[in-house]
């Protein structure tokens, strides 16, 4: 991953089953002159054409993700970012090399990702660098995979092959509110693992939203890809500036939506940024709305949370649903006033089950008040009068 240079022309590709991505900066010579930091900063936040795609500035009004802690299963995210300072809380590292692996080596994808979800900018202002769906939010940081081109990846390492697993779990049981997952292949088969789909059973059940990439391989192979695949993870895929699903993007009945996945510009694993493609982005944008939705509306369900992203896109497909744009384009402001009409305060509902559940059924309890007092003064009349009533059934 080549850092950005100059804010002239930037330019990238995110390739490889985790959607790792890879960057180049074309110079605005050929001197060496490096670009002043508040000139990077300035070119990272005029590169973020997502902002408007989502629009985030309207969503903003209602919830920037405050309170809400979203885990990010990634390569490890740097705190030290300037973006990222104060927004991160540590997690442990479950890939069995910690102590082992290059300084440069370490966490340039998380980092990328959580300045996606949670990124703040900085400087006078915070107009400079790379601002999250949901900047207010906090991410927790849990390493259970390494950098594509890392040495160490094809070591055999100790309890390697759990760590997506133990990492889910890790963050149901630490109170992350949504799980992010910009990763692909899980254990490193593309046919999942019972040990993962369990644990995405374990972290639904207790109440954590989980978001994962579609994969990038759409042009070669399009196979399944774990965690996406798993039942219960929103699952996305990549849409360009047309907000047109890219080619790389992959194309699978368990897509739920798309989000802006090229031309991203992310922060890196130092202090700089770089661009990129794939649905990584994607991924950790719509994990991104989640936390706006958990922010506004702590009451709704996992279940209710995915209904609220799924209905509030726009260009959706023509016959309602396609393997290639799911549901259709995540949209944070349309996403908030559907989980807004979805929320039903005090329900005293149970959790979900496994998976979706049951949970409640969206909807107002007015109605429901309102026919069992029909209901009582009909069966009253009846005892009064010896006349019947028709009866209107409530909804639920």
């Amino acid at each position: 991953m080549r850092r950005l240079a100059l804010p002239v022309l930037i330019a990238g590709l995110m390739t490889g089953a985790s959607g790792l991505m890879t960057a180049a900066a074309t110079r605005a010579d050929d001197g060496g002159e490096t670009a002043r930091p508040d000139d990077v900063a300035t070119a990272a936040r005029a590169g973020q054409w997502q902002l408007g795609a989502l629009r985030l500035p309207e969503a903003w009004r209602t919830s920037r993700g405050e309170g809400v802690l979203v885990a990010v299963l990634d390569t490890g995210v740097n705190a030290h970012h300037p973006d990222l300072r104060g927004a991160v809380v540590p997690g442990p590292d479950l890939t069995g090399t910690e102590g082992h692996e290059r300084e440069a080596a370490w966490g340039p994808h998380g980092t990328a990702m959580a300045s996606l979800i949670a990124g703040r900018g900085h400087g006078d202002g915070r107009k400079g660098g790379v601002l999250g769906v949901a900047p207010a939010a906090a991410v927790m940081s849990i390493r259970v995979t390494l950098e594509n081109g890392d040495p160490l990846r094809g070591r055999q390492r100790p309890g390697w092959r759990d760590a997506l697993a133990k990492g889910i779990r890790y963050a149901a049981d630490h109170g992350a509110d949504v799980i992010s997952m910009s990763l692909g292949g899980g254990s490193g088969a593309w046919e999942g693992s019972a040990a993962e789909e369990e644990a995405v059973q374990y972290a639904i059940g207790k109440g954590a939203v989980l978001v994962a990439s579609s994969g990038n391989d759409g042009q070669a192979g399009n196979r399944k890809n774990f965690p996406a695949a798993y039942p219960g993870v929103i699952a996305v895929g990549a849409v360009d500036r047309r907000l047109k699903v890219t080619a790389f993007s992959n194309k699978q009945d368990y897509v739920s939506v798309v989000a802006p996945g090229t031309e991203i510009v992310t922060a890196d694993g130092g202090d700089s940024y770089v661009v990129g493609d794939g649905t990584s982005s994607a991924a950790a944008m719509v994990a991104g709305i989640a936390a706006l939705i958990r922010s506004a509306h702590p009451g709704l369900s996992p279940y209710h949370v995915r209904m609220a992203v799924e209905l509030g896109t726009r260009k959706r497909p023509s016959d309602g649903y396609s393997p290639a744009y799911g549901h259709g384009v995540a949209n944070a402001l349309l996403a908030l006033r559907e989980a807004a009409r979805l929320d039903v305060p005090a329900s005293g509902a149970p959790r979900p089950g496994p998976y979706f559940g049951a949970g409640p059924a969206p909807g107002s309890r007015v109605p429901v008040v309102t026919g069992m007092v029909v209901l009582a003064v009909l069966m009253s009349a009846r005892v009064v009068l010896r006349q019947g009533g028709r009866r209107r059934e409530p909804s639920t």
